[in-house]
């Protein structure tokens, strides 16, 4: 709408998964979700029609698996406004992740840029054996990467091990990609890619594939910035967390750190499914387990929740009697969406008002983004188990944990009790990789809403709404130096898009910047204090929250800056991370170093994120700082740029002068001096 064209100018789909809170079940809760949200998907609905953009409804699934399923081929380019876009990469094509103002770029005809990624190889030998599953490759790269271990890379998987997976399987490794700070992550096309095409009714880019498939491969002698190499044959099953994706345990270090850390031996809650690990072949395989704990005359002694990927996994799984087996051992079948693994999870408090540990299938395990409650400990593992050729390794089943209710649980050497007290063990549990009836493709039928552009169409927004708000350009670059700013706040530690903008309940206000606002930084931890969501309001002297203090520079006119930590911006591709506070007046992000998405959300709001050369001048900010820069007056890409640190309680110091860096190209400078990316984008 603000690049004022016509229609969308390249293929496009809109998807409705972020608003349907999981509560009593599936059909009920998108039932609420149409009723409490329906201005949202209306408006969706009508801006899709307006400018010939798919539409995919309320409970239809998570934009992922609906990729995966219907849109997603081999040698494809895609962007998607999630981190967790490069899961097509499962289907070897380059997906990336990206916020929405880069995916209005190519709406708009406008060429995407990004900085030239450097390429990670990770060679795959072997074959999955003992309990591992294809989740287990990707937490264990996470372990050995951390969350900015992948930051600028493509993440290139080979060697003889891809062979051996599945493609769902591939996808889940590519999904979880995003939990090391990776552009993307992608497969060279594989046989079992080509069993996937056909399956979903693709036989045409299944037979194009085969023929090209010379060229979606590595080229001979490909040689790769860097190179990790992980045995599939000696991979064991891990669990990762919490609060990070990326402290992998396997389960006898788990043992040894739930006692060292004094975490909760038992499970409050076992989650499956989402958009990582909701294939049928995942859902098979959790399916194996239930029905020997049902055949034992048991059900699961924890909240057990599952949540399809997509429509047509539900529909399948339902044709199936796989939802059946769930149901009868206690399990609530959710809605095809987000739910939990974003935080839309109406919980009770009594489950989440003391420390307890959950264990999941997700992806992202950040403290407080599932049920909200910070108290709330989240194990990511995988929710089955490959069927072994040998018993070799213990394995974090997380349905097999639903059963057992114990965070440690090695179904290799555990028992569980039956209900009249005797033991016994799980079985290894069997997976089919698709369905042998197919997928049921008929009950997804009218799930998408296709047309042509439509200009007729009108997409209105009441003024009076709460939930949305028509966006008014920001003002452009006044050509000055910034002077005079204030610290809003000096983050300590880890700060995610969900510490700057935080998800669960706030979500409903994603279409509604000024509400939405309300949130800027709240799961932030202040330098000075240690607090989360306190500081300094050096107009008053007083304190108070970080969105209080930043409505009222704004309204004051005061500029004000961030200072940052390290991988500042970690997490989802939450655009609003960025947009809020360059609403409230935020002139510029200082860090050690940023999460990609996050750096380039700055860039198309018309906020300079800057980063120390020296990481240690981090330590050189003080709470009452009053900060200007040069070199923001000629910018150029590679320049320097010099921020002055002055402090109002020692008058007559000479100011303290720290070097930055920046890593706009000529074009970003360009979004930085009309104000914003979309200001750039409809002057053209």
């Amino acid at each position: 709408m603000l690049a004022k064209r016509d229609s969308c100018a390249v293929p496009a789909s809109v998807h409705c998964d972020h608003l349907i809170a999981a509560d009593r079940g599936g059909h009920s809760d998108v039932a609420h979700a149409e009723s409490v949200s329906g201005e949202i998907f209306a408006f969706l609905r009508t801006a899709s029609k307006k400018y010939g953009i798919d539409f995919w409804r309320p409970g239809s699934g998570i934009i992922h698996q609906i990729v995966l399923e219907n849109y997603a081929f081999p040698g494809g380019m895609m962007l998607g406004t999630d981190s967790h876009t490069p899961n097509a990469g499962g289907l070897g094509m380059i997906a990336i992740g990206v916020g929405g103002a880069d995916a209005v770029d190519a709406m708009a005809g406008i060429p995407w840029e990004l900085k030239a990624p450097k390429v990670l190889g990770v060679r795959l030998s072997g074959k999955l054996d003992g309990w591992a599953t294809p989740k287990d490759v990707i937490l264990k790269l996470a372990g050995m990467l951390t969350v900015q271990g992948g930051t600028n890379h493509i993440i290139e998987y080979f060697g003889p091990g891809v062979d051996t997976l599945s493609c769902t399987g591939m996808a889940t490794i590519c999904n979880m990609g995003a939990e090391v700070g990776a552009t993307t992550s992608l497969f060279p096309f594989t046989e079992s890619m080509r069993r996937y095409l056909v399956a979903t009714g693709r036989s045409e880019v299944a037979e194009a594939a085969a023929k090209a498939k010379e060229h979606l491969c590595a080229d001979a002698g490909a040689e790769y910035d860097s190179v990790v190499e992980i045995n599939l044959s000696e991979l064991a099953p891990r669990l990762n967390g919490p609060a990070t994706p990326d402290r992998s345990w396997t389960l006898p270090e788990l043992k040894t750190g739930i006692a060292e850390n004094k975490w909760p031996k038992t499970v409050s809650a076992a989650l499956i499914g989402s958009c990582t690990n909701s294939s049928y072949e995942d859902m098979t395989r959790a399916a194996s387990i239930v029905k020997q704990a049902l055949g034992q005359g048991m059900k699961a002694k924890v909240p057990f929740l599952i949540t399809p990927g997509s429509e047509q996994i539900r529909a399948t799984m339902h044709r199936d009697g796989l939802l059946d087996v769930f149901q009868q051992a206690g399990g609530t079948i959710l809605a095809n969406a987000c739910g939990p693994c974003i935080g839309q999870w109406n919980r009770p408090k009594e489950e989440s008002s003391a420390e307890n540990a959950i264990v999941s299938s997700f992806n992202r395990n950040f403290k407080g983004r599932n049920d909200g409650s910070p108290k709330t400990l989240n194990f990511l593992g995988s929710p089955e188990a490959r069927r072994p050729s040998a018993p070799k390794h213990p394995s974090p089943l997380v349905t097999a944990m639903a059963f057992s209710g114990q965070l440690a649980f090695d179904p290799t050497t555990d028992v569980v009790t039956r209900p009249d007290g005797s033991t016994f063990r799980f079985a290894p549990p069997q997976g089919i990789e698709l369905p042998p009836q197919g997928f049921d493709e008929a009950a997804t039928r009218g799930w998408v809403e296709s047309s042509a552009p439509d200009s007729s169409v009108q997409v209105k927004v009441d003024p009076a709404s709460s939930r949305l708000q028509l966006i008014e350009p920001f003002a452009p670059w006044d050509g000055k130096e910034i002077s005079g700013a204030r610290l809003l706040v000096k983050v300590s530690g880890k700060c995610t898009t969900d510490h700057i903008s935080a998800a669960g309940p706030w979500l409903k206000f994603k279409g509604h910047l000024e509400n939405i606002s309300r949130n800027t930084l709240i799961g932030a931890t202040n330098a000075f204090t240690g607090q989360v969501n306190s500081t300094t309001n050096w107009l008053t002297g007083e304190q108070g929250t970080n969105p209080d203090v930043a409505f009222a520079y704004r309204d004051a006119a005061q500029p004000w800056v961030v200072v940052g930590d390290w991988n500042y911006g970690e997490g989802s591709a939450r655009e609003h991370a960025a947009m809020q506070p360059r609403f409230l007046g935020c002139v510029a992000v200082v860090c050690r170093s940023f999460a990609r998405i996050h750096e380039t959300n700055l860039k198309k709001q018309g906020i300079v994120p800057l980063t120390f050369v020296n990481p240690d001048d981090y330590d050189r900010i003080p709470a009452d700082a009053v900060l200007a820069t040069r070199g923001l007056v000629g910018l150029a890409p590679g320049s320097p740029v010099i921020l002055e640190v002055a402090r109002p309680s020692e008058p007559g110091a000479p100011a303290v002068e720290i070097p930055l860096a920046h890593t706009m190209s000529r074009d970003q400078i360009e979004w930085f001096r009309a104000g914003s990316a979309l200001n750039a984008i409809a002057a053209q």
